[in-house]
């Protein structure tokens, strides 16, 4: 089988990042995704036996001076669903001008990425089932979550915290975005990128253009979602420290990348401008309850089954928009779009307090 343009790196890859500057947000993003591309590669050569000079992942992470370290299996079906990168080259004392008054830093030490839904033969059925574990908020008890989970903590036990990123597309970014909730509680704030984020509600920001009526919903889901809270709370003890959990969470930035035109996480920009709105309009209490709740972790909760938090719960972020046209759901929902050189974007920092 003939690959496809998009696996070759000399004809798709960010070719023209011959110099980084790894205090330049854009040329970090655009790393973060490559990695992200190249476990995607990895398991397509797993597939198709391409090895050695025939495999087609490698210069996806070479091209950038890191190693693969370990390749992360899924238990169930043994596709490669993340790697982990070291990086081995000296750190450059390249200095340019900084995006978005962001101040860092060096290279990573390692980046752990994850992939996302492969939908092809061979995958469909694994991923497929872990999608549908997404929507029903128990990807936290899949082996994926589980087997990452460990090698990062692996990692930070043997190497320490500092410069480690974590990274992932899709899928995948909902498996780092778990990970990292669960390092922030051990007191480890990692370096996340999370490129178009699934976030398991109606896609309304994709579907309905009219903003009064977008707000109008989002008012009265909230209004909901906090009384549904509070009539559970009355009958049922919240868990232990959930607010404080919450509140700690808050501190982590993780840089989120979305698209509008992509309805899997086009949801995310109007999660963190409704709750701007919510403040504004003197409603921020109940913005603040419904934030930190869904309807489905509610029930889950009120009925015993599980002390969950939504899958999509995530207080603060630096957000990056997408506003270049994505003529069809492949390019607005792809890896591919975030390291066009040419891309037109809007950024905000949400921070939670």
């Amino acid at each position: 089988m003939m690959a496809s343009e998009r696996e070759i790196f000399s004809l798709s890859g960010p070719l023209y990042l011959t110099v980084v500057d790894w205090k330049d947000t854009y040329h970090r993003r655009s790393i973060a995704a490559s990695l992200v591309q190249s476990v995607y590669i990895l398991e397509r050569d797993r597939q198709q036996n391409r090895q050695g000079p025939n495999a087609l992942a490698p210069p996806w992470w070479e091209f950038f001076h890191f190693r693969l370290i370990q390749v992360l299996v899924d238990n169930e079906d043994q596709s490669y669903f993340g790697a982990i990168y070291e990086y081995k080259f000296p750190n450059s004392h390249f200095h340019g001008k900084t995006m978005n008054g962001i101040q860092n830093q060096n290279p990573p030490k390692y980046v752990i990425a994850f992939r996302g839904t492969i939908a092809k033969k061979g995958n469909r059925s694994q991923d497929f089932k872990l999608d549908l574990g997404l929507i029903r908020n128990n990807l936290h008890n899949s082996s994926r979550f589980h087997i990452g989970l460990q090698a990062i903590q692996n990692i930070v036990q043997n190497h320490g915290v500092s410069d480690i990123w974590l990274t992932g597309h899709s899928l995948g970014s909902s498996i780092a975005l778990h990970i990292g909730r669960d390092m922030v509680k051990m007191g480890i704030h990692l370096e996340t990128y999370l490129f178009n984020p699934p976030f398991t509600s109606l896609p309304i920001e994709k579907i309905i253009k009219n903003d009064k009526l977008k707000h109008g919903i989002r008012f009265a889901h909230s209004v909901l979602t906090a009384g549904l809270a509070n009539a559970v709370n009355i009958h049922r003890p919240k868990p232990p420290h959930k607010n404080d959990a919450f509140a700690l969470l808050s501190a982590w930035v993780p840089y989120l990348f979305v698209n509008p035109s992509d309805p899997i996480c086009a949801e995310y920009i109007g999660y963190f401008e409704h709750r701007e709105k919510m403040v504004a309009i003197g409603a921020g209490e109940i913005g603040r309850i419904a934030t930190q709740n869904s309807i489905r972790s509610i029930i889950a909760n009120a009925t015993g089954k599980d002390q969950s938090v939504p899958s999509h719960l995530l207080p603060s972020a630096f957000v990056t928009i997408n506003l270049s046209p994505s003529p069809d759901f492949k390019r607005a929902h792809g890896i591919h779009q975030w390291w066009k050189p040419d891309l037109q974007c809007n950024y905000k920092l949400y921070q939670f307090r």
